[in-house]
């Protein structure tokens, strides 16, 4: 890959628990891509990731969510994982974090479960999106239109529904950053 994204930082937003591979496929593909990432979570320090089975790696936080703002960002990122978003979606900072991008038209790619989150934030009427079969209802009763397919993309809104699906997602997602705003 070029250097696509060389004037572009993007947020990867975790809390302990998301998916290993749903994470660090995305940021070696912004990093390929020469994005500046940061990665914001609940607590500073590290974060805990979740690899298939048992407990991960652990990864260096950027700044808290109490310290980050959407307005710095040109994107976000959400893995998945189940006890990701389940923390992020009960927390209101990063909640009003992720309204920030929709408020803004900026790009946001979700995987897996990471689309949970996104329901919180009242921005799904009407948006087709992809994810683990599990969130289907959830996100349905959100008012999305959720369909079974690799990526989804729609309208800087780049989702899909798990690890095997990250080829295409980390293309699409990439894509999607380097259009930049989707007014």
């Amino acid at each position: 890959m070029e250097k696509q994204l060389s004037n572009k930082k993007v947020a990867i937003l975790v809390a302990d628990g998301f998916e290993e591979s749903e994470f660090t496929k995305p940021l070696e593909a912004l990093k390929e891509a020469s994005a500046q990432v940061e990665v914001i979570s609940l607590h500073d320090g590290k974060v805990r990731a979740w690899n298939e089975k048992d407990w991960g790696g652990e990864y260096p936080v950027d700044k808290t969510i109490d310290q980050a703002n959407s307005k710095d960002y040109d994107a976000l990122v959400l893995p998945g994982g189940v006890l990701n978003p389940d923390q992020l979606r009960m927390n209101a900072d990063a909640v009003a974090f992720v309204g920030g991008f929709f408020d803004d038209s900026k790009p946001i790619a979700a995987i897996c479960h990471g689309p949970w989150t996104l329901i919180e934030t009242g921005e799904l009427t009407g948006r087709q999106v992809t994810s683990y079969p599990s969130l289907k209802t959830d996100l349905t009763n959100a008012g999305a239109q959720w369909v079974d397919k690799e990526v989804v993309v729609d309208n800087g809104l780049v989702t899909s529904r798990n690890p095997n699906d990250l080829p295409a997602f980390c293309k699409k997602m990439v894509e999607e950053i380097a259009e930049g705003v989707h007014a």
